[in-house]
């Protein structure tokens, strides 16, 4: 077996082999093996540790935590606070592609027609 100095997950692994395989592919896993030997299996790790109530874990149907908070609040409607208010950044909606387009032609190549024109397709536009 080969020494692996930089990978410990390699080192000293066992060789795994696998049953249930057509004719011949079970040479070429052992071949394979030989050339880059199997990691040992995982291992179960700590995940990450929530604070707080687990979502799902408490009834759909429960009382609301927030009965002092309109339902619409951090919306672009109804009462409550605003997106910006509530921390929400703002869609930015840029133009059409072709008002873009445009500009970038008329800055490659400057002409009064081709600035008349984007004036007029940005008006209708907007």
């Amino acid at each position: 077996m080969a020494d692996y100095p930089n990978r410990s997950d390699l080192r000293g692994a066992p060789q795994a082999n696998f049953t249930g395989q057509t004719y011949g592919v079970a040479a070429q896993q052992q071949a394979s093996q030989q050339a880059v030997p199997t990691g040992p299996p995982p291992t179960d790790t700590p995940g990450l540790v929530l604070s707080g109530p687990v979502p799902g874990a408490a009834a759909f149907n429960r009382p609301t935590e927030r009965p002092g908070e309109p339902i619409t609040a951090g919306a672009d409607f109804g009462p409550g606070m605003s997106p910006i208010e509530a921390g929400i950044q703002p869609r930015v909606v840029e133009f059409d592609d072709t008002v873009m387009m445009l500009r970038q032609l008329y800055n490659a190549y400057p002409n009064p027609g081709l600035a008349k024109f984007l004036a007029k397709y940005a008006d209708r536009m907007s």
